[in-house]
């Protein structure tokens, strides 16, 4: 049982859990901020190009039986609302994340290398040394 919960410990600690439980948490506000916005801005000026039609910017596929309207502007705010949700996840979490990365976190070259590689580099040295007289 101790096992487990240590394993569950170092799970969590790794960090790209953290930052997982982030990212949904901050997706979920962006989404509900910009569908917000979708909704009463993007959807009217949408059904005013749209016409007088009531059902919005779209197109009845059978006249006079609204259930088989293709509703066009749903489909564009839902893109609208996609391209906005991931520009401002993009440029509020992941550039500022990159340039954090980049400034205080340690490069990889101080890393020893992996095992294999230095099993490699060890073959590679006792080679040369037999060659040479």
């Amino acid at each position: 049982m101790a096992g487990m919960v240590a394993g569950f410990k170092e799970f969590v600690m790794r960090g790209n859990v953290i930052d997982l439980a982030v990212a949904v948490v901050m997706g979920t506000a962006v989404t509900a901020l910009v569908t917000s916005f979708t909704n009463a801005v993007i959807e009217p000026l949408l059904a005013a190009v749209g016409g007088s039609d009531s059902l919005g910017f779209g197109f009845t596929i059978v006249s006079g039986n609204p259930a088989t309207f293709v509703n066009i502007g749903a489909v564009i705010s839902a893109l609208i609302n996609f391209v906005i949700i991931a520009a401002v996840l993009y440029f509020l979490l992941v550039v500022p994340m990159n340039k954090f990365r980049e400034r205080y976190m340690k490069p990889a070259d101080d890393a020893p290398p992996p095992e294999d590689v230095a099993l490699l580099r060890e073959i590679r040295d006792e080679l040369r040394a037999r060659r040479e007289p």
